[in-house]
């Protein structure tokens, strides 16, 4: 069984524009991203090409203003939109939710200068970003991280390594967080880094569980030099920015999971109605009937959470809690529904002949990255009950 084009989904969508946008979305997924997806899984090969189409289509731009080349789009449909990706690869899903939450910083924090010289390249020029925030000793503690950036003149030498960065080694611009003063978050600052800058090398892709075709890499600085204007936001603010950015990132990573655990579902609902066993459809037998029932609520369950997240962020409102509930809830439901998908298609579903099995190892990554489930119910608690005692 190959990989299909995602089923449609009812939307209610805002505008006629965002049906439109979904629309495009769909239908590029279907030509060019699922055709190649289980292929260049496999081969370990990201899809640059598909990328560049991706940014011509104002695809890579879609929460940002226009006037920098963004989409203009709210988060209510530009989270539908990854999830539309995910659901045909979450490579590409991935992949454009992390190269937003590289643009967060700049467009969220940057003077007017810095905007208008960068954004419209990183928008729809046809540029990959990555977020450079987690280092070897330095994950779910982000406050703790080593990376030091020392001021010399007009410029910052920045030194030190980052881990677990999704496009690393082959991303054109990266948001680099870095320490300018003493212990804590307090002393972190953002600065905008060039892929190409002199110093900046990558180390061999992880080998992965799954999401093959996405590099993951440690980045090695030694001794980068990046200009002050590169600088983004105030000295000491960056650990605000970036905690700023994984609010909305994790928002991001909720849309995907669910499109993936949607991509296992109509695996599972394929299979179960294509196959006979004891003179009768699979599809016939109540529990398995039941078991893809149970997939298809706690899909539209997800949905609905991060939608609602989004809808509050889109009015301004706070929504740090309900993105770590959606990103939690909708994680573990990817995990679920995966595990349920090959359950359905048994023996098959355990083999690399379906792709049940690689929604599989994809989706146990998505309750790790942006911060692990046990960071999101962290959270959650402080906003219940307050900080910890020490």
């Amino acid at each position: 069984m190959s990989d299909r084009a995602p089923r449609p989904v009812e939307r209610q969508l805002p505008t006629e524009e965002s049906e439109d946008l979904l629309a495009l979305v769909h239908d590029i997924a279907r030509r060019e991203i699922v055709p190649a997806a289980a292929e260049e899984e496999e081969a370990g090969r990201f899809p640059r090409e598909l990328f560049a189409l991706l940014s011509e289509s104002g695809l890579l731009g879609l929460p940002y203003d226009s006037a920098y080349g963004g989409g203009d789009q709210p988060y209510e449909v530009y989270l539908q939109v990854l999830e539309e990706l995910a659901a045909a690869r979450l490579t590409v899903g991935l992949g454009v939710s992390v190269h937003s939450l590289a643009c967060h910083a700049l467009a969220g924090y940057g003077t007017k200068a810095q905007r208008a010289e960068h954004l419209p390249a990183m928008l729809g020029g046809g540029l990959l970003g990555a977020y450079c925030l987690s280092e070897p000793a330095s994950g779910s503690d982000a406050a703790s991280l080593s990376t030091r950036a020392v001021r010399d003149g007009e410029d910052w030498v920045i030194t030190g390594t980052k881990a677990w960065i999704t496009h690393g080694g082959i991303a054109d611009f990266l948001t680099v967080l870095a320490r300018t003063g003493g212990p804590g978050g307090r002393g972190i600052t953002a600065f905008l880094v060039p892929g190409d800058a002199p110093g900046l090398t990558a180390a061999p892709p992880e080998r992965k569980m799954g999401m093959n075709g996405s590099p993951t890499a440690q980045l090695h600085f030694d001794g980068v030099r990046v200009a002050d204007s590169r600088r983004l936001g105030d000295e000491g603010q960056g650990f605000a920015i970036a905690l700023s950015a994984l609010d909305s990132g994790r928002l991001g990573i909720a849309a995907c999971a669910v499109g993936l655990a949607r991509a296992a579902l109509d695996t599972a609902v394929e299979y179960a109605t294509g196959r006979s066993q004891f003179g009768r459809p699979v599809a016939d037998f109540q529990g398995l009937r039941f078991l893809l029932a149970d997939m298809a609520t706690r899909i539209e369950a997800g949905r609905s959470l991060y939608l609602a997240a989004a809808r509050l962020r889109d009015a301004g409102r706070p929504f740090s809690p309900q993105a770590a509930m959606a990103k939690l809830f909708c994680t573990d439901i990817a995990m679920q529904v995966a595990v349920d998908a090959v359950q359905v298609l048994g023996g098959y579903g355990y083999t690399a002949d379906f792709p049940a099995e690689r929604y599989l190892r994809e989706a146990k990554v998505l309750q790790i990255v942006e911060g692990t489930n046990q960071i999101q119910r962290m959270v959650i608690a402080r906003h219940l009950v307050g900080p910890e005692s020490r």
